[in-house]
């Protein structure tokens, strides 16, 4: 018995020193474990993450309609406003019999036709006067359209005076349309007439811009040392699925959400970027209602002649009164035109021309900001490389991003551009650099000395305008708190522009959709103590092509027209 008790005390002994060993070990060796820990939780979520990939349709599901927006809480006066606003830029519906029609029945740019009224017998035009052409839709049978809904876009222009001005085009909801003029300079003038989508194709962008709010998808990079996953995000994602980050804007309630990493807290976001475009967003032969050369920005050619002669103005005020009753109801006034290549404003101020000097004195002692998308960090592009002095400081920001900044010392001028919060497509934006508009405008002082340039529109085009109105009327509060602390500041709201269409961009950004934007813009700051570029017009009325990004002389008028209000004579 003593025996067996002593063997088992020496076991008991090896045993009670191998466990003190193996603690020894786990303690002095609990920093190694800890990153084995780490490294193969990483690996087993990379490993799930490709699994997951192989079996999952590449790209984010559709969102639930019902689900897919956050509906906020709306005063009975913004309820109306939005009403209002929606009813101002209301398409057309089409008919019942015009859906998913065959392409054959559809608009087609080759078979219509314009002509220059009046058809039959010979009038004289004069400076002052209007013209009017009369478009005529066919289809591609060569019939008749008997609804309306084409989107038109009408030009009048004379190269040899470099002179261009937009038209404005009257849907009479029958297949025919009037297209109405000022008449503007002396000399030729030439109609130009463009298809940009017929009514058929609009019908499709209105269904998928309403029901694919996610056809061009957000995501997050999340990161905590040396795990990381990047999640799904929007503007309101469906909550049925999988937990969500918010990140509600506390100051203006603009919504924006991202799923929850598995692993990861909701503060470990670093970064946010553009997804890749969703395709397959059209069913049956609706791709047939986006073909470049055939049905997206296609001339309607004339029938007959295209042009006329516009003589002097007519001197006796009896005359003038006489040719223009008849077109009292539908005159129009545009913004301005081109003539010698150079913008005319209509409406107020005198048009200065400014080089490198004149915009340095323009702008001496001025802080600009710049605020809004790619189409306002042209004006910084133009204006830092306008201006000899002006050194941009670097701050490590990434490329077509910001911010930047860019400082004349010696003329005491400093510009900075920061782009506009989500939804933005940039490729990718570090999270902490993500700031609202509203925000911003009410962190400054404002002053006689400050100026600031708003471009906020194409990033909304794959959103329901209700989502656009919402952001500018945050916007326009922080603009008139602005104005009403510091009346003598400058604001300047860019409009939307026109650019290059081919059937995919067509589903994202199309011409139809800025349109649609321009339109509400315009109304929600009308009245409002601010500068309008109106570069829908800027961009019609000249003869280069359309670009989202319009080339380097449409930018010159754009800052002309700013200097000469920042400096009028």
């Amino acid at each position: 018995m003593g025996t067996m008790w002593r063997s088992l005390s020496k076991y008991i002994c090896i045993f009670f020193l191998l466990a003190l060993s193996g603690l020894f070990f786990l303690f002095s060796n609990i920093n190694i474990l800890e990153k084995l820990k780490c490294q193969a939780v990483s690996m087993f979520y990379q490993h799930q993450s490709s699994i997951h990939s192989v079996f999952l349709p590449e790209g984010p599901s559709p969102l639930d309609r019902n689900q897919s927006y956050c509906s906020q809480e709306s005063s009975p006066e913004e309820a109306l406003e939005e009403r209002d606003l929606l009813e101002s830029i209301a398409w057309p519906q089409p008919q019942p019999h015009s859906v998913n029609v065959s392409l054959k029945k559809t608009s087609d740019p080759a078979h219509s036709l314009f002509v220059i009224l009046p058809a039959e017998g010979r009038r004289e035009w004069h400076v002052g006067d209007q013209l009017e052409a009369l478009v005529h839709m066919y289809d591609f049978q060569g019939r008749p359209k008997s609804y309306g809904g084409d989107f038109l876009l009408a030009r009048l222009h004379s190269s040899n005076l470099g002179a261009g001005v937009a038209g404005q085009v009257l849907d009479h909801r029958n297949g025919t349309y009037s297209a109405i003029f000022p008449l503007l300079w002396q000399g030729s003038a030439q109609v130009e007439m463009t298809l940009v989508h017929p009514s058929e194709a609009v019908h499709v962008l209105r269904r998928i811009r309403e029901e694919r709010p996610d056809r061009i998808p957000f995501q997050s990079l999340f990161r905590s040392g040396k795990l990381s996953q990047t999640t799904v995000c929007n503007l309101c994602l469906p909550t049925n699925q999988k937990p969500l980050c918010n990140y509600t804007d506390p100051h203006t309630g603009e919504p924006w959400y991202c799923y929850k990493p598995k692993l990861l807290s909701c503060d470990t976001r670093i970064n946010h970027a553009r997804g890749p475009y969703v395709n397959h967003l059209l069913v049956n032969k609706e791709a047939l209602l986006f073909q470049s050369g055939v049905n997206i920005k296609v001339p309607i050619h004339p029938s007959g002649s295209d042009s006329v002669i516009v003589l002097p103005e007519k001197k006796d005020k009896a005359d003038v009164e006489r040719s223009s009753m008849k077109t009292e109801s539908t005159r129009i006034t545009p913004s301005g035109y081109y003539f010698q290549g150079s913008w005319r404003a209509l409406g107020g101020g005198v048009m200065r021309q400014f080089n490198a000097s004149s915009a340095t004195q323009c702008l001496k002692g001025k802080v600009v900001y710049m605020y809004g998308d790619s189409t306002v960090r042209q004006w910084f592009e133009y204006l830092n490389t306008l201006v000899p002095d002006l050194k941009e400081f670097n701050l490590y920001s990434p490329k077509n991003v910001g911010p930047f900044m860019a400082v004349d010392s010696t003329h005491n001028i400093l510009l900075k551009y920061r782009c506009h919060g989500p939804p933005i497509r940039f490729n990718t934006v570090i999270a902490s650099e993500m700031r609202y508009v509203a925000n911003e405008l009410d962190g400054l002082t404002g002053g006689s000395k400050t100026v600031v340039f708003i471009s906020i529109w194409s990033h909304f085009s794959t959103f329901p305008v209700q989502v656009y109105i919402r952001r500018l009327r945050h916007i326009r509060r922080a603009v008139v708190r602005l104005l009403d602390r510091a009346s003598g500041t400058l604001v300047v709201m860019r409009s939307a522009n026109l650019q290059a269409l081919d059937p995919k961009v067509s589903l994202y950004n199309s011409d139809w959709f800025s349109v649609q934007l321009d339109g509400v813009l315009r109304a929600m700051f009308r009245g409002l103590d601010v500068l309008l570029i109106d570069a829908w017009e800027m961009t019609l009325a000249h003869h280069l092509p359309h670009s989202l990004h319009p080339p380097p002389i449409i930018i010159k008028n754009m800052i002309d027209m700013i200097l000469s209000h920042v400096c009028p004579e």
